[in-house]
């Protein structure tokens, strides 16, 4: 484990600063400052594409217990910009770790902090809002005055277009384990790993497309359907993808979303995005089902959200939709359906690793959907 006793700052936009240990990389990075509340998983929430530019706070107090292993990436690289903890374990305990956590920070150049008082942290995002903010370290800490100036030089979410700083440079396929009921084009916004892995146990073969493709490309595939993946940044930019959408959306090919994808096919329907105040980040967040009243615990990860009522039906130049779900701690909209073409999206995670697992069976449902179009 590296030396953790060099100082370091964790420096808001609003001028307020929590000091520190250095924690992996040293240097200075910067982000959106949010926070989440899952207690595991750190290794999935680190190098999932979703988290690119921002600095994620653990509200749990202690992290890096179970180390670094070679299976739980979500992705090919740690995206977060910035990482703060509070008491990062001296020594990684599981029989899966292949490292440490500090460790893999610091492959990764993610620039940390640790001993920080995570708890007045997060009260403080959460009446104030997620913001710019600076992780500063070895010789890029200075007086609060240039850290300051430092981060409010650095870009806002709102606006950011950052799907295609994550996608895929080329196409790839993930086979079907076993034999092929379904071809899927997955648009990559951000995809996670296990996605791929969660339609391959359904026998569906996954083409992963960029998110540049064209409905040339997808149709080039032959898809029994269309999936779009969970991804970082301000949907409002994602003019791309939105046309896409709409194109699927008129050939009727039956369509799932999840996370960014949600927010993509709610766009394409005609729904507005907003910013949160502070977004929903972690896997303990209750979502209810308007069709059925059913109650799914979920992890989740997004800072903007669509505009719209629960279960009130809206018109679309596709037909009639409908927001289908709602995250009962603050009315935000969790999913969407069309109910005069094949599609439908939820805010959450059904694929989440390492959990949990209450809407799993989302992908049963599309299956059912791409068995029921053909």
């Amino acid at each position: 484990m590296s030396d953790t006793s060099s100082p370091a700052a964790l420096v808001l936009e609003d001028g307020r600063v929590f000091p520190g240990e250095a924690y992996g990389a040293r240097g200075e990075s910067f982000g959106e400052v949010v926070f989440c509340t899952a207690m595991t998983g750190y290794q999935e929430t680190l190098t999932d594409p979703s988290y690119h530019r921002q600095i994620v706070v653990q509200t749990a107090p202690q992290i890096g217990n179970t180390g670094w292993n070679d299976e739980d990436d979500e992705s090919a690289r740690i995206w977060v910009s910035g990482y703060v903890v509070r008491d990062p374990a001296r020594v990684p305990s599981n029989w899966r770790s292949t490292g440490t956590l500090d460790a893999a920070l610091v492959d990764g150049g993610v620039v940390g902090i640790s001993g920080v008082d995570t708890r007045s942290l997060t009260r403080h995002l959460r009446e104030r809002g997620a913001m710019r903010a600076g992780v500063f370290s070895g010789e890029a800490l200075r007086d609060r005055d240039a850290m300051v100036a430092r981060v409010l030089q650095s870009p806002k979410m709102a606006g950011s277009e950052l799907a295609g700083e994550v996608t895929t440079e080329r196409a790839y396929v993930v086979p079907a384990d076993g034999e092929r009921r379904f071809r899927v084009a997955a648009i990559d916004l951000g995809i996670k790993s296990n996605t791929p892995r969660m339609l391959a146990a359904r026998g569906i073969e996954t083409h992963v497309l960029p998110a540049t493709a064209t409905i040339d490309d997808v149709l080039a595939v032959e898809p029994d359907g269309v999936f779009l993946s969970n991804g970082p940044g301000d949907p409002a930019t994602a003019d791309g993808p939105v046309a896409l959408t709409r194109a699927v959306l008129e050939r009727e090919i039956p369509l799932f979303g999840i996370c960014f994808g949600n927010q993509i096919l709610g766009r394409a329907l005609g729904l507005d995005t907003y910013k949160l105040r502070y977004g929903h980040r972690g896997v303990n967040i209750p979502v209810i089902d308007v069709a059925t009243g059913k109650v799914a615990i979920t992890s989740q990860n997004h800072g903007f959200a669509l505009a719209g009522e629960p279960g009130k039906p809206f018109d679309t130049p596709f037909g009639a939709a409908e927001v289908s779900h709602y995250c009962p701690n603050d009315g935000c909209v969790e999913g969407v359906r069309a109910l005069d073409v094949p599609a439908f999206s939820v805010q959450y995670h059904p694929e989440a690793a390492a959990g949990p697992h209450d809407a799993a069976d989302l992908f049963d449902r599309f299956a059912e959907l791409m068995e029921g179009n053909r």
